[in-house]
């Protein structure tokens, strides 16, 4: 079993498909049961014994900050990007330096998982030997208020994912879950761009896993979606 020991959460997104309900709010703030979304995605962390989580910021940073500032478990720090977003990737290369030099989780602030911790599962299979990113996946079957086509195909579980292409859709969604090392982006470009390019060089090099999730996985992007995780979050596990 892995010791992975600091993640990041990303939580600088617009949350532009939520429409009114991020007007004022970052979505990570939003109400999902007794606590915010991104209470949930701490919740993973710390049961999973993560001790430190930097989480990045942009839109409305300040009332982000502002709730986590008493947060002792995880240990809190903050990546703020400034003056402009720096998507997936662009936001881990930014926040590196404080992620350390060992591989580290990342998890969604919006990612609503029922089962098992996703974070755990990750950390039980992590291989240092085989893999420089282990990327967590959900079947379609699986992912409620999910009504995209699809990611991956995997053939088994610690496979290489491989991706949907031009077919009109794949059988496994990608979580917003995965362990990476921080030495796959030491030749990235600068600014922003999308994690997907470190993928594409790591599956070409053999590097790249992937890992089915045996549970319920929520996309929480717009108001049906909140509504559907806090019905899942009522749900016996």
């Amino acid at each position: 079993m892995s010791n992975i020991k600091s993640a990041m959460i990303m939580a600088a997104g617009f949350g532009t498909r939520m429409g009114t309900l991020t007007q004022d709010r970052p979505k990570p703030l939003l109400e999902l049961g007794k606590a915010r979304l991104i209470d949930h995605a701490l919740a993973h962390l710390r049961d999973a014994s993560v001790e430190h989580a930097v989480v990045n910021l942009h839109y409305l940073a300040d009332q982000i900050q502002s709730y986590l500032s008493g947060t002792r478990a995880p240990r809190i720090s903050f990546s703020v990007e400034e003056p402009k977003i720096l998507d997936t990737g662009g936001g881990i290369v930014h926040a590196l330096p404080q992620l350390g030099t060992k591989p580290f989780a990342v998890l969604n602030s919006d990612a609503v998982f029922r089962g098992p911790n996703p974070i755990s599962i990750l950390c039980e299979h992590w291989n240092a030997d085989l893999m420089d990113a282990l990327l967590l996946l959900v079947p379609t079957t699986s992912a409620r208020a999910y009504q995209r086509a699809g990611d991956f195909r995997l053939s088994t579980p610690l496979a290489a994912p491989e991706r949907r292409g031009k077919a009109s859709s794949a059988p496994f969604v990608y979580t917003g879950a995965q362990i990476i090392r921080p030495e796959v982006f030491e030749n990235a470009p600068a600014g922003a761009f999308s994690t997907n390019l470190i993928w594409d060089q790591l599956l070409r090099d053999g590097r790249l896993r992937a890992l089915p999730y045996d549970g319920t996985w929520v996309d929480v992007g717009t108001p049906a979606g909140l509504r559907e995780a806090e019905a899942v979050l009522r749900e016996p596990v």
